[in-house]
């Protein structure tokens, strides 16, 4: 079986050990710092490119101020993510707020934040008049339908999706916000999830040049911004190849001297990435705490989907290495499971790892991103800490382990 190295060794873990019970999630510093410097030099030929971290991806304030120094901006999806910037006084144009069927109090509080708001259906138009008012810079995000293709690739059906206007209703809301004193416009659009093609931001950047391109010389609309949302992925598969930001950025920025810099229109380029930033620089921690032997091999954990939810919600591949044995031969067929009374709850099914036993840590790599921001309380389990591992080789925490009390406050007692 081909490897990922971990960021962490079993010494640290085990250090580690004398001060955070497991499970934990780990996240590497420095690898999130290096992730948001390399996209930002990617993309540095755009004069005022952002990168707008997708808060839902990781929402610790550590993080964000991490990314914040970085010169990453936040893009936000709910009012608690917006009082969460508002908490760590990232404010203005550094949020991006890009939600859908939005509540009243959501836009209010943009508004109030004075965050690029990127309005998701034409009728949010009325709706945003009443609750917060109507700004004189907006976004506007684009559901282009029909096939998404992306060389021999289809990515799946944007009329599948949620999100987004359609051409006419994108043309019919610039008009609508034009009347309303609107002065320049975004655009946006997200339609794939970790994409580690190379084609797939050149893909939405042709695509919303030319929309952009076209509403400029049909309406007179002046655009500010082309956000290219997120979607690029990561590789969770040892054999898998990354998606290569610079190759990117660089296809980017032909189209954009090609389509773009005609016009005479200053657009920055925009991203929100999440799981490109965080994913690989975060690992759920676990120990190995006990052996099943049935019809198949088992392996519980102190850990369970409540920590890490996407194997047992999408069966999603996180490779897995038994710390302190990872040049011992991968012959062992497991599935690694935790205790919620769901059989779906397993980080790993039919693995062939090393012999594991009890009392062994085990790394889950790549949950950075999507990991305990999914956590839940089924069964009454609890979410787990998160630590930081900081450039110097020290680790703090940044959230602490829920317990029972945090559990119970929240019910309602009858006296």
């Amino acid at each position: 079986m081909e490897k990922k190295i971990p960021f962490v060794t079993k010494e640290q873990l085990l250090e580690l050990d004398k001060r955070f019970p497991t499970p934990y999630h780990l996240y590497d510093e420095r690898g999130i710092r290096r992730n948001a410097k390399l996209v930002r030099e990617a993309f540095a030929w755009n004069k005022g490119f952002k990168e707008y971290f997708a808060v839902k991806a990781t929402p610790n304030p550590t993080i964000m101020d991490i990314l914040h120094e970085e010169g990453c901006g936040m893009d936000c999806s709910s009012l608690t993510e917006l009082m969460l910037c508002e908490r760590q006084g990232i404010t203005g144009p550094e949020i991006m707020f890009s939600s859908n069927d939005t509540p009243a109090e959501d836009f209010a509080l943009a508004d109030k934040l004075g965050a690029t708001i990127n309005l998701d259906d034409i009728t949010h138009i009325e709706f945003l008049k009443k609750n917060g008012g109507i700004p004189e810079k907006i976004c506007l995000r684009y559901n282009p339908g029909g096939e998404l293709h992306i060389g021999n690739t289809c990515m799946g059906h944007p009329w599948d999706a949620k999100y987004g206007m359609t051409r006419p209703q994108i043309f019919q809301a610039i008009r609508m916000l034009q009347s309303e004193g609107v002065k320049q416009f975004g655009l946006h659009t997200l339609l794939a999830s970790n994409s580690t093609d190379a084609g797939y931001y050149p893909t939405i950047a042709r695509m919303l040049f030319k929309l952009a391109v076209e509403a400029h010389e049909t309406m007179g609309a002046d655009f500010f911004m082309v956000n290219l949302s997120g979607g690029v992925g990561i590789p969770y598969r040892p054999q898998q190849t990354p998606a290569d930001i610079e190759e990117i950025a660089d296809d980017v920025h032909r189209l954009y001297e090609r389509m773009i810099a005609p016009t005479g229109m200053q657009v920055h380029i925009a991203s929100e990435l999440g799981r490109y930033m965080t994913g690989p620089h975060g690992c759920l921690v676990a120990t190995a705490i006990h052996e099943k032997h049935i019809y198949k091999e088992y392996i519980g954990t102190d850990a369970c989907a409540c920590d890490l939810m996407r194997p047992a919600m999408y069966g999603s591949y996180h490779h897995i290495t038994v710390m302190g044995k990872e040049d011992a031969p991968c012959d062992h067929k497991y599935d690694i499971v935790g205790g919620l009374c769901e059989n779906n709850d397993k980080f790993a099914v039919d693995r062939m790892l090393p012999g594991i036993d009890i009392g062994d840590l085990l790394v889950i790599h790549d949950a950075g991103a999507h990991g305990l921001a999914m956590g839940y309380n089924y069964n009454g389990k609890l979410r787990c800490a998160e630590v930081l591992l900081q450039p110097d080789g020290s680790t703090r925490l940044i959230r602490r382990a829920e317990t029972p009390e945090d559990y119970f406050a929240t019910m309602v007692w009858d006296d």
